[in-house]
């Protein structure tokens, strides 16, 4: 019989599927959609932490550290959904796989380890994948197929940095201060390169910002918030095992409400199921050489 902690698991991972299906229902483009994301998520993790009266001091040194990894984290969600309006969101979530061949590049680099036999496999085959989606895909499809692998090698330069930090720090206080660092980091992007997008900020639809509010409160603060409750009652091995999951959310979920814009050839698919299964196993097969 499925536990309820097992459920709770199954439903955030869901919720993590979903947010690529937001970058079609919100109409503005991708760094304003993201700054007000990160910007939200924000003050819901705010209010939170006020509401539980919890500490919010960090040193100036943590402080910084903390910011910097936010702004990484805001870029990678920036690069996701511009990769959503660039292709599809099939695509996009096909492409955060080769999260795990970045990991495997950066993780020795970062703790001064030597390469894992199977990480390399791993990273061979996820490529492999990659490629053929890459070549199996619409010509118009193929920027959106390379920012996406741009946004999967943040998600793993967010990862590591994150792995690195003081356990000291409570995983709220990370929550916020890397969404502050978003906003800061996003906001100087908008100004510098994007400028034009500032009056989509001003003048943004009470339809978008419903769908924004929905996306920042739900599906990213209560999100992480979730997450770090289900770490007192599984491990992060199994959380991680389970987050692979959230390309096959995602597609589903995008297939299902947009239909035939998302539709894919039949090699897209089996690439990604490859995919997904290869990392599966290969999270399996570390436990059991590890024990």
């Amino acid at each position: 019989m499925i536990s309820k902690v097992q459920l709770r698991l199954q439903f955030l991972v869901l919720l993590w599927g979903f947010t690529g299906v937001f970058g079609k229902l919100v109409t503005m483009s991708a760094l304003p959609m993201v700054w007000y994301r990160v910007l939200i998520g924000a003050i819901a993790v705010f209010i939170y932490m006020k509401f539980r009266k919890m500490d919010f001091k960090v040193t100036k040194n943590e402080l910084l550290r903390l910011l910097a990894i936010g702004g990484i984290v805001g870029i990678h969600w920036f690069t996701f959904y511009l990769s959503i309006k660039l292709s599809n969101i099939s695509i996009a979530l096909s492409t955060l796989s080769m999260g795990a061949l970045f990991s495997a590049i950066l993780e020795p680099i970062f703790f001064k380890r030597r390469i894992n036999l199977l990480e390399i496999i791993l990273a061979i085959i996820v490529s492999a994948c990659v490629a053929v989606i890459f070549n199996a895909s619409p010509e118009d499809y193929k920027l959106g197929i390379i920012i996406g692998i741009l946004c999967s090698f943040l998600s793993a330069l967010f990862a590591v940095l994150n792995s690195r930090l003081p356990k000291s720090i409570k995983p709220t206080k990370v929550t916020l201060y890397e969404m502050i660092g978003g906003v800061i980091a996003l906001s100087v992007v908008m100004i510098l390169f994007q400028p034009e997008a500032i009056s989509e900020v001003v003048n943004i639809s009470w339809s978008n910002l419903g769908w924004l509010t929905l996306l920042g409160v739900i599906f990213t603060a209560f999100a992480q918030i979730e997450s770090v409750d289900l770490l007192k009652h599984v491990s992060a091995f199994t959380l991680m095992l389970n987050v692979n999951l959230e390309p096959v959310y995602g597609i589903i979920l995008a297939s299902i409400i947009f239909g035939d814009s998302e539709h894919m050839n039949p090699i897209f698919y089996i690439a990604t199921g490859v995919m997904v299964l290869s990392i599966i196993m290969n999270g399996i097969l570390k436990t059991r050489f590890s024990k």
